[in-house]
């Protein structure tokens, strides 16, 4: 009986998934679609100064092997044969940084997180170099000039960290997004580990013409980035190299997509017009556009969306970014203590049904699309003396799903044909408030996949199909379709209305905040610049939390 349950499983397919909160380790069935198991380790981020986001690289690393081998051994208690595993794909958090030493195999220094926004005052001279009429950045890459993207955090690794500066200098220096430095270290690190990317990950460095998908002479030259740190750029289905260690060494690595690529591959838009938004740490609206680089009038982001193969042709996507969306729920449980686990907001925004008044604009890195606002950041607002630690949860979601309908605004403004329903994923989908209240706000249905890691399933998908593996079909009639839960607005489109422009009223009291001092000082003179309104919203802010701390509802 065991024997005939291994046979009919079939080709199975691996699937690393780092974000920013965890890494995990699932597998899949490559005929059905099916999560036979999976492991994940919570991943630890440091905030050394205002401002700055870091992990430890080697943490990741290992994280992936943990991962990697605790899975292994729940199908080995399951009764599945690991042999069966045919491919591994990558997935992971965009943009954030990692430099790393190729003769010793050790980073030089924390990978600098796609949070961090200590390049303020970099981006900002850089942006006087860029002639108004020519806008040479954005015309090649898509990108506005932005702390969130690579390029800036390579130039101050280079400018402040003498290590990198010397490995450069050596020609001992290799750089990667989180993707390369993985792939490179499976692959055998210091013993003939491959240093690749894809086109997805390479799309979102500043450095990438993503007209040409190569690495750009013109942008490397700008930003004073040696292009030989670079890694080699492929496609985001075929064999890189083959794993070196572990339970798996010998399996080829052989998908690699941006986290968000990941998703609209995982979620199946393959079609123009067709969009996802995805729920995690961040929030990301894709719709892909085809063939064709869309570029926005309304503050989003255009972007490589996947290109399933060497000779297959590359797909882009318009992008809305939102910075904080799970990031407040951390926050709310790790620097308020409000809560203890994550899972516990939606049972205190339940508990109440309302804000009642109370709005939350978490602009911690300032804001994102549309706006590209660097000088926000968070502010609660509408607090009374009634206002209580579930208005606050409840709050925190809302401030998730208004930041969602105004990137949908922005993509329905660009596409010129609004969407009918919104397409979901990510690990918040499981909370069904969300769910509710971002239907009620967007006013459309939300189609939510009851399978919801679709991150995952989406490098799983391009690692089974590349050639040479060929277990996993792309053709329309054979993708497998996922089960889904709807959720219809429940609201009228007035009130949907009246609550979104008061939002909107709180996003602009969140601009302006920080308007002299950059971060990367890490100076607290910074405070001097700071308007009377943010002591008083703090000071209100500081109260509540030291009441909810103390247990006084």
């Amino acid at each position: 009986m065991a024997a005939s349950n291994k046979a009919a499983l079939g080709p199975l397919v691996g699937a690393v998934d780092q974000g920013t909160s965890s890494t995990r380790f699932l597998v899949f069935n490559s005929k059905t679609a099916e999560l036979l198991s999976h492991h994940e380790v919570e991943i630890k981020q440091e905030f050394p100064r205002e401002g700055w986001v870091e992990q430890d690289p080697k943490e990741i690393l290992h994280s992936v092997y943990e991962c990697i081998e605790k899975t292994c051994e729940k199908l080995g208690q399951l009764n599945i044969d690991i042999s069966n595993i045919k491919a591994i794909g990558v997935s992971n958090q965009r943009e954030t940084t990692v430099v790393w030493d190729k003769v010793t195999g050790e980073p030089l220094y924390n990978a600098v997180v796609w949070l961090d926004v200590r390049t303020q005052s970099t981006v900002e001279s850089l942006g006087k170099r860029i002639p108004r009429s020519n806008n040479f950045v954005k015309s090649k890459t898509g990108l506005p000039l932005s702390t969130y993207f690579s390029a800036v955090k390579i130039r101050w690794l280079l400018d402040n960290v003498s290590e990198v500066q010397k490995a450069v200098e050596e020609k001992r220096a290799l750089f990667g997004t989180i993707d390369s430095w993985l792939i490179w270290s499976l692959t055998g690190g210091v013993n003939g580990g491959v240093h690749h990317t894809d086109v997805t990950n390479a799309s979102r460095t500043m450095l990438f013409n993503i007209h040409s998908l190569e690495w750009d002479k013109q942008l490397c030259e700008f930003f004073g980035i040696p292009m030989e740190i670079l890694p080699k750029v492929r496609s985001s289905s075929e064999i890189y190299g083959l794993m070196k260690a572990g339970a798996l060494e010998g399996v080829p690595i052989s998908g690699c997509l941006g986290d968000q690529s990941a998703a609209l591959v995982g979620q199946m838009c393959f079609q123009n017009g067709q969009a996802k938004n995805t729920y995690g740490t961040g929030c990301f609206l894709l719709c892909n556009t085809g063939r064709t680089c869309v570029f926005s009038d309304h503050g989003l982001l255009t972007t490589v969306a996947y290109k399933l193969g060497r000779d297959k042709p590359v797909y882009y996507a318009l992008e809305g970014s939102v910075a904080i969306a799970g990031a407040v729920i951390r926050w709310l449980r790790d620097n308020l203590g409000i809560i203890k686990t994550s899972e516990e907001i939606e049972k205190l925004a339940k508990e109440v049904g309302t804000s009642y008044g109370c709005y939350f604009v978490p602009a911690f890195s300032g804001l994102y699309a549309p706006y590209w606002e660097p000088s926000a950041r968070g502010i609660i607002c509408g607090l009374t003396q009634f206002t209580n630690k579930r208005h606050i949860a409840f709050a925190a979601l809302e401030a998730v799903c208004f930041q969602t309908r105004e990137i949908l605004d922005a993509m329905n403004r660009d596409c010129g044909i609004p969407l009918s329903h919104l397409q979901v994923d990510g690990g918040m989908t499981s909370n069904k408030i969300l769910m509710q209240l971002q239907a009620d706000i967007l006013y459309i249905p939300v189609v939510k996949s009851l399978m919801p890691e679709t991150t995952a399933l989406g490098a799983a998908m391009a690692a089974g199909a590349a050639e040479g593996v060929g277990v996993w079909s792309l053709e329309p009639e054979d993708l497998s379709t996922l089960m889904t839960e709807r959720f219809e607005p429940q609201i009228n489109a007035e009130e949907s209305e009246i609550r979104y422009s008061t939002w909107k009223k709180a996003v602009m009291k969140s601009m302006g905040w920080v308007t002299t001092q950059s971060p990367e000082s890490g100076d607290p003179s910074i405070f001097c610049s700071l308007p009377l309104g943010f002591f008083i919203v703090s000071s209100m802010v500081m109260l509540i939390g030291a009441r909810y701390i103390s247990g006084i509802p």
